[in-house]
């Protein structure tokens, strides 16, 4: 048995971290479903796709929410935080290779560390494993949908959309512009920890002082 890993959410400023790891024996019946990198997939493909991995093959989820990963920043990088995750991942079977899409830019550091971490499996990470091995595209659409999934349950929790919960999206951003201006504080499930954010809260802050 082999797996294949990938994660969504690395970059994100709301929302968790969510790492996917899927299980398999043979990718041929994920080919035939028409995986591929999640990015390069509709949200109608993705949910599809999704709800048929579970019939061919296994996979599992490992996330982090925004608060652990703010706490955990302080003494880990985000690298070293997504290799534990890989790592737990990975841990749910017994497999024989591991396949992930690599964050860092040190491919064979990053095999070689993920292969220590899960005793010495044989890995192989590299850049946009997502798009080359099918494996990898399952395990980048289970991280994503995930993901999507998570980020809506928190828009429901607000009442509110937050987006997609990643800089670039202005809905995102205009949300948390508008909580900290309101209230003094970032939104839970906000990642304090990354620069955007604490702009936000530096400036909110500095006219509260100004405000006296």
């Amino acid at each position: 048995m082999f797996c294949g890993i990938d994660e969504a959410g690395r970059g994100s400023v709301m929302g968790p971290l969510v790492v996917g790891a899927v299980f398999c024996e043979d990718d041929r019946d994920l080919v035939a479903m028409g995986v591929k990198d999640s990015k390069k997939l509709t949200p109608r493909a993705r949910e599809r796709i999704f709800s048929e991995i579970g019939g061919s093959a296994e996979y599992t989820v490992v996330f982090v929410s925004a608060a652990e990963i703010d706490a955990r920043r302080a003494r880990e990088s985000l690298n070293e935080i997504e290799m534990s995750m890989f790592a737990e991942a990975a841990g749910h079977r017994k497999v024989s290779r591991i396949y992930a899409d690599c964050p860092d830019v040190n491919e064979s550091g990053f095999s070689n560390r993920l292969s220590v971490l899960t005793g010495n499996v044989k890995v192989i990470g590299r850049h946009g494993a997502d798009d080359t091995f099918p494996v990898v595209s399952a395990a980048s659409i289970v991280a994503k949908v995930t993901r999507d999934r998570m980020v809506e349950e928190i828009s429901q929790e607000f009442g509110v959309s937050i987006g997609s919960g990643y800089p670039s999206d202005a809905e995102t951003m205009g949300f948390i512009e508008k909580w900290i201006k309101r209230y003094g504080v970032s939104p839970k499930h906000t990642r304090n920890s990354w620069e955007p954010v604490k702009r936000m809260l530096s400036v909110s802050a500095n006219t509260r002082i100004t405000d006296w």
